[in-house]
């Protein structure tokens, strides 16, 4: 167990599914009252987006921060999609119902050094939309302590509380505010932990809030079999859990779902709350020309 979820056994959520752009996914998360799913990713290179004078490669959208975020259905039907230039990498995002439409939780304020956001922004979904983090409809914040990079949140809708994940130095910490008064700008925290279940040298890949558990996922891909990671191995992805009430760790489980997956990288971690909780966890996948997402599920 990793906090309340049984990691030991897995069930396919989507097999490997095509995203918007050839890139990977990065990160998911679930609008339960609307039943649909958002996925980011970095927008691919040779795109030329509205008001660009020219194409843009990949190196240049990664540094720049710009994501591309695909609305889906619980199936895996593209329902829409929405770029966000200057944002961030999208470590972790969430989803706010809004009626029949949602809001996005994502980094924001992308630094020109690293591509990785310095705080958060809520900004509504709108299909097919272009928009830039300086733009004025992009609402900011800034929980995170002055200095802190790769600045990214989650949110868990059942309780309406904010988890904002971020590095100061080579500390990696967690903050949880009550959303409302983030909204209103009092970012003081419910909880605040050091991440506790993190090892030396592990590749983070997202984190999720439900409960009294933050969720974290780490691991890479496959290597070759000569490598450090071959597929022989099980691989190297786990899910770890927080504990928020001690602030200790309160689980560490491999996840071995389908060794058959083509290239098998970790990417994004979320709760699905309806019909019953189910811990998700995305997985890259390549296909030619393109990288797939292919999602398994985890419930308690």
């Amino acid at each position: 167990m990793a906090g309340v979820f049984d990691i030991s056994t897995g069930t396919q959520v989507w097999p490997p599914t095509p995203l918007n752009d050839v890139t990977g996914p990065q990160s998911l998360a679930f609008d339960d009252v609307n039943r649909h799913v958002y996925v980011a990713q970095l927008a691919q290179g040779g795109l030329q987006l509205r008001g660009e004078d020219e194409a843009l490669d990949a190196q240049a959208r990664k540094r720049a921060g710009d994501m591309c975020v695909t609305k889906f259905s619980r199936s895996g039907e593209q329902l829409g999609t929405m770029y966000l230039r200057g944002f961030g990498h999208g470590i972790s995002i969430g989803v706010e119902p809004d009626g029949t439409k949602a809001r996005l939780w994502v980094e924001s304020q992308a630094s020109s050094r690293t591509g990785y956001g310095r705080s958060v922004a809520r900004v509504r979904f709108r299909d097919g939309a272009v928009l830039d983090s300086s733009a004025d409809a992009v609402e900011h914040h800034r929980p995170a302590p002055e200095g802190a990079t790769r600045v990214h949140p989650a949110v868990d809708m059942a309780t309406r509380r904010v988890l904002v994940s971020f590095w100061t130095g080579d500390e990696h910490r967690y903050s949880v505010h009550r959303m409302k008064d983030f909204l209103d700008g009092n970012y003081e925290p419910l909880h605040s932990v050091r991440n506790s279940a993190i090892l030396e040298g592990e590749t983070f890949q997202g984190c999720a809030l439900h409960g009294d558990f933050i969720y974290q996922l780490t691991g890479n891909p496959y290597s070759k079999p000569g490598g450090r990671n071959p597929r022989s191995s099980g691989g190297n992805t786990f899910v770890s859990a927080i504990d928020l009430r001690t602030g200790n760790a309160a689980g560490r489980e491999h996840v071995t779902v389908d060794p058959t997956l083509r290239f098998r990288e970790p990417e994004g971690i979320a709760v699905r709350t309806s019909p019953e909780p189910l811990l998700c966890i995305g997985f890259s996948v390549k296909s030619p020309g393109r990288r797939n997402i292919a999602l398994y599920g985890f419930a308690p």
